[in-house]
């Protein structure tokens, strides 16, 4: 892509990289304040019918996915113009989602510097490895990946795994603020888990914010996953890799019905996301609208990103992700082509 053109996506984008308060704060309201309501009725429906409540806390946990986007917003300093104000509502939104705001901030702005970078891979990004990395990888290493890439384990275990137990600790070379940060992060979470379970009993607490949890934690994996982990994504060495083209071609338009993308918070709305963290969510399906040079991207839906689950390793060769089938098929055909030793 040329210069010329970088600076016309530049001049799409530019005019909707300014929060405006009055819809951030609305936001805040339209979603937190619902989210605290519905888990009240789940819990008010205990004593009537748990399959009254499980209904409740699918939805609950389609409001905690939207407060998480919150969350996200104020990591890339996008919910509010003000500093502080992305902090403090990024800590609290960060208790209530279970993540430490300024651990997570660190690891996603390097996800968002290296998305689709061969030579930059390992933090805040899912574990990807290429054909040939995992062709000359040990039979641990192999079993590992397997295991990591199951669906069962990544969508299932992984919730549990990174949410509970991966953000309680602090990373390596963490400085003293975001050390703090994730320890007022883990007293929060405590507080108000304990102080429920005080009120309402542990077992109800679990009964409600067990299902809540294990919904919405999935659903955000999901939604990380699916949005760079297409057939035909982006992923380039560091010497040809580019920021723009990471953006627009190995971030995904994810076409959801209306209703999920605002559950969501247009986080769908992925290319124009990675192109520019500065502009809030409410303004993505904006940006997108604006040109049709932003709608000329990869584009999945919800049956299309099925297949998803199926890819597990990086073809440099066809530039594609493939799965084991593929895989196993390359290595037959390799072994057909192979000279037979003398005397076969």
């Amino acid at each position: 892509m040329s210069h010329a053109e970088q600076n016309g996506w530049r001049k799409d984008i530019a005019p909707y990289e300014k929060p405006r308060a009055k819809n951030s704060i609305w936001q805040i309201i339209n979603t937190v304040i619902p989210f605290l309501l519905i888990w009240y009725a789940a819990y008010l429906t205990l004593s009537i019918s748990y399959w009254l409540t499980l209904p409740l806390a699918v939805v609950a946990g389609g409001f905690l996915i939207r407060i998480f986007i919150i969350f996200h917003d104020c990591c890339h300093k996008s919910f509010f113009k003000n500093r502080i104000a992305n902090e403090i509502v990024g800590t609290i939104t960060g208790i209530l989602t279970c993540v430490p705001y300024r651990q997570w901030r660190y690891s996603h702005s390097v996800h968002h510097a290296t998305s689709g970078n061969l030579d930059k891979r390992g933090t805040g990004d899912i574990w990807t490895l290429t054909v040939e990395e995992y062709l000359s990888s040990s039979w641990l290493r192999r079993l590992t990946y397997r295991l990591y890439r199951n669906p069962l384990v990544m969508f299932g275990i992984g919730p549990i795994y990174v949410f509970l137990i991966d953000y309680r600790f602090n990373r390596k070379r963490a400085d003293s603020k975001e050390r703090i940060n994730t320890y007022i992060t883990n007293f929060g979470i405590a507080a108000i888990a304990g102080l429920l379970c005080w009120i309402i009993g542990w077992q109800a607490f679990l009964l409600i914010q067990g299902p809540i949890f294990l919904i919405s934690g999935a659903a955000g994996i999901w939604l990380f996953y699916v949005q760079h982990q297409f057939e035909e994504t982006y992923y380039e060495e560091e010497d040809n890799w580019d920021y723009v083209k990471a953006a627009l071609q190995g971030s995904s338009f994810y076409k959801l019905p209306r209703i999920l993308h605002w559950i969501t918070g247009n986080i769908g709305f992925h290319h124009i996301h990675h192109l520019s963290p500065r502009v809030p969510n409410y303004y993505l399906e904006t940006v997108h609208n604006s040109s049709a040079r932003l709608r000329d991207v990869p584009t999945i839906t919800f049956l299309s990103s099925l297949r998803s689950l199926r890819f597990r390793f990086w073809s440099q060769q066809s530039g594609k992700f493939i799965g084991f089938k593929e895989l196993n098929r390359r290595k037959l055909k390799v072994n057909n082509r192979a000279p037979k030793a003398a005397g076969e």
